[in-house]
């Protein structure tokens, strides 16, 4: 094979992260317009779609990685596909909430020199809160009882449960690529 079509090969190579990341937005949207809300103790109720939210914020850093800002196009096509399927109501909600956690993520990946481990985890625990509860306040104009403290607690908690998983398996990766042929074989 040429050096010009193993150049091409990459160049035009699909960007799956990007892809997870538009078909997560509209799916998880949805799921908050049927999903059960969960009783754990008397006044504390959750919508257990919020556990797997912060899976989105995770997917989007990697999608920026393949796709650099374009990754705002990404949000954009994911928020017509949730106004089908969801509704135009919650995706106003979703993107006010993507928004305002985009734009963290993008200044702290944009803006920081931090290792992607580090950044994974700091612009998670700037925009989860943020997000969370721009969602829900629009998610509750919806469907009542939305915003709730343990919607909020649990979406956070998803959110950064996600985050430390990605953050511990980047770091690890990039600590077994530091380490020097030498090391290896000792």
């Amino acid at each position: 094979m040429s050096t010009a079509s193993q150049t091409s090969q990459r160049k035009f190579s699909l960007p799956i992260m990007t892809i997870v990341y538009v078909a997560l937005i509209p799916f998880i949207n949805w799921s908050f317009t049927w999903a059960p809300m969960w009783e754990v103790l008397p006044g504390w109720a959750f919508n257990p779609v919020t556990i797997v939210t912060g899976l989105v914020l995770v997917v989007r850093d990697f999608a920026q990685r393949e796709v650099g800002h374009y990754v705002l196009i990404a949000m954009a096509i994911a928020l017509v596909l949730t106004a089908f399927a969801a509704g135009p109501e919650l995706a106003l909600a979703s993107g006010g909430a993507f928004a305002i956690a985009e734009m963290v993520d993008w200044a702290m990946f944009t803006f920081t020199k931090y290792r992607l481990s580090t950044r994974v985890l700091l612009s998670s625990a700037i925009a989860a809160p943020l997000d969370t509860t721009i969602f829900l306040y629009g998610a509750e104009m919806i469907r009542p009882d939305q915003l709730t403290g343990p919607n909020i607690t649990m979406s956070i908690i998803g959110k950064m449960v996600g985050a430390v998983v990605i953050w511990w398996i980047v770091r690890s990766r990039f600590e077994r690529n530091q380490t020097t042929p030498a090391s290896r074989s000792n």
